[in-house]
């Protein structure tokens, strides 16, 4: 399945929801364009887990902010459960290892700054 398109780490997600000044310029203005963007129910989770044990903070409105965004939620199936199974281990990060499967299977651009993430073979930007 070609899909196309950017899938929004974690990271990149909270940091533009916050304003923060850690955003990159390139990422805003992918963010602002009428790319297809994505970000995939892992993020959602990863952030919901993180939250609960005060790790970081969670938007109370985190999926109002997102879905009223031009961002689409990525299903995980149980085709990307499965081929997590197939990638090298560069990253121990069940979370980031599964948007490489997910980038990976539907052709996406992965938004990140983690480095480990650009050791698989996956398109980063």
């Amino acid at each position: 399945m070609s899909v196309g398109g950017f899938l929004i780490d974690t990271h990149i997600l909270l940091w533009d929801m916050t304003g923060s000044e850690r955003l990159q310029n390139h990422h805003k203005d992918i963010l602002e364009s009428n790319s297809r963007l994505f970000i995939s129910t892992a993020s959602i989770w990863e952030i919901a887990i993180k939250a609960s044990i005060r790790k970081l903070p969670m938007p109370d409105d985190l999926l109002a902010q997102i879905y009223s965004s031009n961002i689409n939620v990525l299903p995980i199936s149980p085709e990307h459960a499965l081929e997590v199974s197939h990638l090298p281990h560069h990253h121990r990060d069940p979370f980031d290892r599964m948007l490489v499967v997910q980038a990976q299977m539907q052709n996406l651009t992965i938004m990140t700054m983690d480095k480990n993430i650009r050791l698989y073979d996956v398109n980063t930007i």
